[in-house]
């Protein structure tokens, strides 16, 4: 796989102390199993019970919490661990009514060992149920399905998966899941296009240490002969068409497959599809066809001029189709240089038909011209984090 290089940036997690960055955690509903933290002593009670819920396997090691005292000195400190209560199926539970205000907060594996990543976050009264790591720095890329025979296009294809740094380490981690094209490009530039690679792998794992993307599954389905044919919309004159057939192998065939296989959460709101060129191309189409399966959707670079800029009609044809079957979050970019100038023009008309039918700027809808960006992957490469970022958001 490509080199795991890491950023300075990506340093500032290292610290266990309330100068770590601040992310949510991911908010959980209902009442807590577990014991009431008995070290409130003469704090204030604020008369509604703050629960966090650390979801993680730890064996023979207990999970303990540190965080911010707050204004009135709550009942954590980052000098000392408090004990986590351990309940069933791997839940330890901290639950105190004396966090009056919003505290930083952060689990250790026996009160050594930091969980990796920006400091979390709760409101006083509410309940947070998070699925941290605390040891693993990276991903795995795996071939998970070596030769997939698709009946819907009659053919095969190697079937690739990026699995997040916490996937072999926290065994009680499910992930949303995005689907890519083009999988030589995507993760190794010995097979690369051009030996350019998209470093997806670097990309997610440096996002991981810093909580500025969530950790999610990439699904890479390889490209055939048959790419042209595969990735558009319409025949076009150049021999394309194939879109629903390829869309029909990834919605009926792979992924029914990769949800079985892995420890993916499958709604739409937690299912994406995203690529380049022709791969933005079909990306969109899977927005416009397919919506109710991907609610979140990346057009890169994507080829609006295919067959007299038909991907137009299409896109604004969907908003007919309401908003339970339209994508939750769409991304749309191009960059502005090279002998195509990257389809510039013809991209930007595209994201005001996403405006059009309804999509907000920073909202719903991202779209992005970087200056002297060019149709290859370098810059695909480039804009791959703030693509990620917005479509995933953070940790």
């Amino acid at each position: 796989m490509g080199c795991r290089v890491r950023y300075l940036w990506i340093l500032v997690f290292l610290a266990g102390c309330g100068t770590t960055p601040v992310e949510m955690g991911d908010l959980g509903s209902g009442d807590a199993a577990g014991l009431s933290d008995g070290g409130d002593g003469g704090a204030p009670q604020t008369g509604k019970t703050t629960v966090i819920r650390v979801h993680y396997p730890a064996g023979i090691k207990k999970i303990a919490i540190r965080g911010a005292p707050g204004q009135a000195g709550g009942p954590l400190d980052w000098e000392k661990g408090k004990a986590m209560v351990a309940g069933a199926e791997d839940v330890w539970t901290f639950q105190s009514e004396a966090i009056t205000v919003a505290t930083e907060w952060k689990p250790l594996l026996d009160d050594v060992t930091w969980s990796r990543g920006p400091n979390y976050r709760v409101e006083a009264g509410a309940t947070v149920d998070v699925w941290p790591h605390f040891t693993s720095t990276h991903g795995e890329v795996v071939k998970l399905i070596a030769s997939f025979h698709s009946a819907k296009l009659k053919s095969d294809r190697t079937i690739w998966a990026y699995l997040p740094a916490s996937y072999g380490e926290n065994t009680r981690a499910r992930f949303p899941s995005l689907y890519m094209h083009d999988a030589q490009n995507l993760f190794d530039a010995k097979v690369a296009f051009g030996g350019r690679e998209w470093r997806v792998d670097e990309t997610l794992d440096g996002a991981a240490e810093d909580g500025t993307i969530r950790e999610a599954i990439v699904v890479g389905i390889a490209n055939s002969a048959e790419r042209i044919y595969e990735l558009t919309p319409t025949e076009g004159g150049m021999g394309g068409g194939g879109g629903d057939a390829y869309l029909a192998m990834i919605v009926e065939e792979v992924k029914p497959k990769v949800d079985g296989m892995l420890r993916t959460r499958p709604g739409r709101e937690e299912t994406g599809v995203l690529g380049s060129s022709l791969g933005g191309l079909i990306s969109s189409y899977a927005g416009c066809k397919r919506g109710v399966t991907f609610g979140l959707v990346g057009a890169m670079s994507p080829s609006t001029w295919w067959d007299q800029r038909v991907l137009l009609g299409l896109v604004t044809a969907s908003k007919g189709q309401g908003m339970m079957m339209r994508p939750l979050r769409v991304y749309v970019d191009s960059g502005d240089s090279g002998p195509s100038m990257d389809g510039a023009a013809d991209t930007e008309v595209l994201a005001e038909r996403y405006r059009g039918i309804g999509y907000s700027d920073g909202v719903d809808f991202k779209f992005v011209v970087q200056k002297g960006g060019q149709h290859n992957e370098m810059y695909w490469a480039e804009r791959l984090p703030g693509a990620l970022g917005f479509l995933l958001g953070p940790r």
